[in-house]
C-alpha cells in the first residue's frame, strides 16, 4: 500500500458536522478523512453529551460575519425543520429547552450515528485515523498525500471539501488546515479569536464566588444578551457570557446588569417607605444570592439601614449594580472555544454552492467559513445547512 494511488469523485477533508452532511448529499465515489478515531467527535461532547443540534429561533441576523447576508441562502434552503424532519425520521427523540434549543433525550451519539447511516446509503466511505500531508492541485485535479495505517496514499480527485473546523478545542485535535489549504489556493483569511468562551480575569477576583450564578444582562460591542451568568475561579462564564465573547474585544469593558428587567432605584425606595429599618444588605438579598450581596462593591455599609439612604444615593447604588462594568484580562481561548469567530472570507466564495470563486471544485463548508452562529445549536444549522449546500451543487455538477 506504500506511496498508492487511488482516485476518487469527491473527496471531504472532515467528518464533522458539515462534512458528513456534504457526504450524505454529494452523490457516488465520496471519500471523508479525518485524523480522529471516531466520527463528529465534537458533535458527541456537544450540550452535555446531548447534541444541541438545531434552534427553532435560527434567523441571518443571529450569525455573525463580515457579509451578513452570506449565511440566508444556505440557511433557507436547508432549514432547521429540515433537519428536525430527519432527526425524527431516524426516531431520536428531541426536547425544546429555553430559547428554542432542541436536545436530543437520549444522546449525542444518535445523531452521528445517523449521519454515518446517512453517508453509508449513499455510498460515502469514511477513513479514520487518517493525516493529510499536503494537497497540490494541476491538471483540474486535487492531489491530497494521506499518512493511513502509517502508508502513504495519494488521493486523485476533481472536488475538494474542506470541512476540518475552526481552531477550537485543540485537545480534540482542531489545526487550522482548512485556512492554510484555502490560502494556498488564494483566499483571503478574516482574523480569527476564539468565540462562545469564558472570559479570564488576573488575580482571579471572583474565586469567593465560584459557583454562584444569576440572570443577567451582559453587554459588549453593541449586543445585549439576557440569560444566566456564572462566576468561576478563572473569571465569568454562563450563557449571557459565552454570547457576549464574540462581540467583545481585548480592552473593552463589560456591563453587567445584576438585575435586569428590575427598577432597583423603584424596589429600593418603595421599601424605604414600608420598612425604613431593615438592612440595605437583607433587601438585596432577596434579590440577589447573599454571597454575590457581601462581594459587591457596593460603597454602602451592607448593614445600612434603607431609611438612611437618600434617593440619590439610592440612585447611584441601583446604578452600580445595573451598570457594573469588568474588563476581562482575556478570555479562556481556544481551549474551551465552542467555535472560531471568523475564517475563510466569504468574498472567495459563492454563498449558494459555496463553491471557490478563484478554484472550480474547491469548496468550504462549517466552522471554517466566516460565518459564526450563536450559543444555542445555530453553529450547527450552519454545518448543515452550508453541508446540504455543498453537497447538493456538487451532485448537481456531476463531476
Amino acid at each position: 500500500m506504500a506511496g498508492r494511488q487511488m482516485q476518487c469523485r469527491v473527496l471531504i477533508l472532515g467528518a464533522g458536522a458539515a462534512g458528513m452532511m456534504a457526504a450524505a448529499h454529494a452523490g457516488p465515489d465520496v471519500i471523508v478523512v479525518d485524523h480522529a478515531k471516531s466520527p463528529g467527535e465534537k458533535i458527541r461532547i456537544s450540550g452535555g453529551g446531548r447534541c444541541n443540534f438545531t434552534n427553532l429561533e435560527i434567523e441571518p441576523h443571529k450569525f455573525l460575519s463580515q457579509n451578513p447576508h452570506f449565511c440566508k441562502s444556505a440557511l433557507s434552503r436547508y432549514t432547521q425543520w429540515d433537519f428536525v424532519e430527519l432527526v425524527s425520521r431516524h426516531g431520536i427523540s428531541w426536547h425544546e429547552k429555553t430559547l428554542g434549543q432542541l436536545f436530543c433525550d437520549e444522546k449525542a451519539t444518535q445523531i452521528v450515528a445517523m449521519l454515518r447511516a446517512e453517508m453509508e446509503k449513499a455510498g460515502a466511505r469514511l477513513w479514520l485515523q487518517t493525516q493529510v500531508q499536503e494537497v497540490t492541485h494541476a491538471d483540474g485535479r486535487f492531489r491530497v498525500r494521506l499518512d493511513r495505517d502509517g502508508q502513504t496514499v495519494e488521493v486523485v480527485s476533481p472536488v475538494l471539501v474542506l470541512a476540518t473546523g475552526g481552531k477550537s478545542i485543540p485537545k480534540m485535535g482542531a489545526t487550522g488546515l482548512a485556512y492554510d489549504v484555502a490560502r494556498q489556493f488564494g483566499h483571503q483569511m478574516v482574523e480569527t479569536r476564539p468565540a462562545l468562551v469564558p472570559f479570564t480575569f488576573d488575580g482571579q477576583p471572583f474565586a469567593p464566588l465560584a459557583g454562584v450564578s444569576v440572570p443577567a444582562r451582559v453587554s459588549a460591542g453593541g449586543t445585549s444578551f439576557d440569560e444566566a451568568l456564572l462566576f468561576t475561579h478563572r473569571g465569568l462564564s454562563g450563557p449571557s457570557v459565552l454570547q457576549i465573547s464574540s462581540y467583545w474585544r481585548e480592552g473593552e469593558n463589560v456591563c453587567v446588569d445584576l438585575l435586569p428587567g428590575t427598577d432597583l432605584a423603584a424596589v429600593l425606595k418603595a421599601k424605604r417607605q414600608e420598612a425604613g429599618r431593615r438592612a440595605l444588605s437583607t433587601e438585596l438579598s432577596a434579590l440577589l444570592p447573599s454571597k454575590l450581596v457581601g462581594f459587591l462593591p457596593l460603597e454602602e455599609p451592607a448593614s445600612i439601614n434603607l431609611a438612611d439612604l437618600s434617593d440619590k444615593r439610592i440612585d447611584a447604588l441601583a446604578d452600580r449594580l445595573h451598570r457594573w462594568l469588568l474588563k476581562p484580562t482575556g478570555t479562556e481561548g481556544y481551549r474551551t472555544a465552542e467555535v472560531t469567530l471568523g475564517g475563510i472570507s466569504t468574498e472567495g466564495l459563492d454563498s449558494k454552492t459555496l463553491m471557490s470563486k478563484h478554484l472550480p471544485g474547491l469548496y468550504t463548508i462549517g466552522e471554517a467559513v466566516d460565518v459564526t452562529g450563536w450559543l444555542g445549536g445555530y453553529n450547527f444549522q450552519w454545518a448543515w445547512s452550508s453541508g446540504v449546500a455543498a453537497g447538493q451543487a456538487i451532485a448537481a455538477h456531476g463531476h
